[in-house]
C-alpha cells in the first residue's frame, strides 16, 4: 500500500514538473531577471564611469539567455509560458539598450526602428494565433542567431574596440540579414498554422 502511495506521488510530481502551463519555473525566472536587467544596464551606460558594470550586467544577461534553455530542458520543464518570455526578455533588454543609444546618438535609429518593426510584426501574429489555437510560437535557429549577433553589434557599439573598427557595422548588416530570415521563416510558419486550423474547421 505504501509503495502503491509512493508510485502515485511520483507520478503526481512528474506530471507537474512536466505541465507545460506551468509558469513558475527556474528557467522563466531567469528569463524575467533578465528582462528586468535592463533597468541597471541602461543606469550604468549613463554613467560612463561605470563602463566595467555595465560590462559585467551584458555578460551576465547573455549567460542568463544560455541557463534559462539549458535548466528548462534539464528538469524537462519547457513551458509554454516560457517559449513566449524568453524572447520577450532578449527583446525587452535590445530594445531597451537601444533606445538609450539611439538617444544619445550612438547607434543607427534605421536599425531600431526595423527591429523594433520585426518583432511587432511577429508579436502580432503569435498572439494572434495563439488566441485562436492554431499555435503557440517559439523561437527558431534563424531567430536565436540573429538575437546573438544584434546584441554583439549592440555590444560594440558601447564599447570601441580600435583594433576592428568594421565590426560595428558588420554585425549589424549580418544580424540585419539573419532577422529577415528569421522574419520569414515565422511568417511561413505562421500562415501554413493558419491554413492547416482552417483547413481542419471545414472538415
Amino acid at each position: 500500500m505504501l509503495e502503491s502511495e509512493k508510485k502515485k506521488r511520483q507520478n503526481l510530481k512528474e506530471r507537474l514538473i512536466s505541465d507545460p502551463t506551468r509558469v513558475i519555473t527556474l528557467a522563466n525566472l531567469i528569463s524575467l531577471l533578465r528582462a528586468f536587467s535592463a533597468i541597471p544596464i541602461i543606469y550604468s551606460m549613463a554613467n560612463p564611469d561605470w563602463n566595467w558594470i555595465t560590462g559585467i550586467l551584458i555578460v551576465l544577461a547573455v549567460l542568463s539567455d544560455a541557463l534559462d534553455g539549458y535548466f528548462a530542458r534539464r528538469a524537462d520543464a519547457v513551458t509554454h509560458f516560457g517559449k513566449w518570455i524568453d524572447p520577450t526578455a532578449d527583446f525587452v533588454v535590445i530594445i531597451s539598450v537601444l533606445v538609450y543609444l539611439v538617444g544619445v546618438k550612438a547607434f543607427p535609429a534605421w536599425f531600431f526602428y526595423f527591429y523594433l518593426t520585426r518583432h511587432m510584426t511577429i508579436a502580432a501574429f503569435a498572439i494572434y494565433c495563439m488566441n485562436y489555437g492554431y499555435m503557440i510560437l517559439h523561437a527558431n535557429w534563424w531567430g536565436k542567431w540573429a538575437t546573438g549577433i544584434t546584441a554583439l553589434g549592440v555590444f560594440l557599439h558601447i564599447f570601441e574596440f580600435t583594433a576592428l573598427p568594421w565590426m560595428k557595422m558588420t554585425s549589424i548588416y549580418t544580424a540585419t540579414f539573419l532577422l529577415v530570415v528569421s522574419v520569414v521563416q515565422y511568417l511561413i510558419q505562421f500562415i501554413q498554422s493558419i491554413k492547416a486550423g482552417n483547413d481542419k474547421k471545414t472538415i
